[in-house]
């Protein structure tokens, strides 16, 4: 998608703080990190969000679940961790293009809203 952020940090059109990347994702540092460990996971396919998934294109997710788990370890999460992913606009989404947040660093707040 030629306007989306996330196919443009893909693309290297805009840089980012990369602390994985295969053939199927990237993981980069979010640049407003809401924890002390904030990274974002995402495909490399063009996929609006989890409402969007569909039997062709689900497999990436298991893929995306076993690399945050590698990278959540790398980044020294031994004593726990957060995975979000927002959905649409009322989910708090603000860009179209599917991710998943890797929170962690400190002792995380029970609330999830």
């Amino acid at each position: 998608m030629e306007n989306c952020l996330f196919c443009k940090i893909i693309a290297g059109d805009i840089p980012s703080t990369k602390v994985y990347e295969d053939d199927k994702v990237l993981a980069f540092r979010d640049i407003n990190p809401q924890a002390p460990t904030h990274i974002l996971v995402i495909p490399k396919e063009h996929i609006a969000g989890v409402d969007e998934l569909n039997a062709e294109n689900a497999a990436v997710v298991s893929h995306i679940f076993v690399k945050i788990a590698e990278i959540a370890k790398q980044e020294g999460l031994s004593g726990g961790y957060r995975v979000v992913s927002n959905i649409g606009e009322d989910g708090g989404q603000t860009v179209r293009h599917l991710h998943f947040h890797i929170l962690g660093g400190k002792k995380l707040h029970e609330g999830m809203a």
